[in-house]
């Protein structure tokens, strides 16, 4: 059994050995490289995904073509799960390697089989649902009810580190505001 599918697991709700085996009987390894595109909108990708190791990010592209980045994801997460990133079997969104990944997927429709015939399986998968959709939510309620400084200082809690790790023009996307506002509010910050 691999220890970071069991870690990434029981980080989101404890699992059996059997009921992880049986997951990890599904994965396939992948590594992409820093900067590669590996989900685009419109494409017909149906999986699921561990992320082992790196950083990534899902994002869309505005009517201006500037990239809006949706969320961030770090070693030993779970990316968007199938349902909540694809609408009639074509993603709604793109995913960038920011560093490295190093990636375990597996059949988004096989995952969703093991769910009917396994309940515990069924709950890791909900858990997983939940949480991604309250994580939607929360950025949704800060977007529009927060400070500019007050979205940065959340990103700091909920991320930290990552300011340090990846470009902070992917950041501002994040919070809502420009690269200036973002570099005028971190100096401000710092004193």
């Amino acid at each position: 059994m691999d220890y970071k599918i069991k870690e990434i697991a029981n980080s989101i709700c404890q699992i059996s050995n059997h009921a992880l085996e049986e997951i990890e009987n599904l994965l396939r390894p992948k590594t992409i490289g820093k900067g590669t595109v590996f989900i685009r909108e419109g494409q017909g990708i149906q999986l699921e995904y561990f992320l082992l190791e790196g950083i990534c990010k899902s994002y869309l592209i505005s009517p201006e073509g500037e990239e809006v980045t949706i969320s961030f994801f770090t070693s030993k997460s779970i990316l968007s799960p199938y349902t909540t990133r694809v609408n009639n079997q074509r993603s709604l969104l793109n995913f960038r390697a920011l560093t490295d990944v190093h990636l375990a997927s597996m059949d988004a429709a096989a995952f969703e089989q093991l769910m009917i015939e396994n309940l515990e399986i069924r709950n890791f998968g909900n858990v997983v649902l939940r949480k991604e959709l309250a994580l939607k939510v929360d950025k949704e309620i800060g977007l529009a009810a927060l400070t500019a400084k007050e979205r940065l200082l959340a990103f700091r809690e909920r991320y930290p580190s990552l300011e340090n790790q990846i470009p902070h023009t992917d950041i501002a996307s994040y919070l809502g505001i420009t690269n200036v506002s973002l570099s005028r509010l971190r100096k401000d910050l710092s004193r």
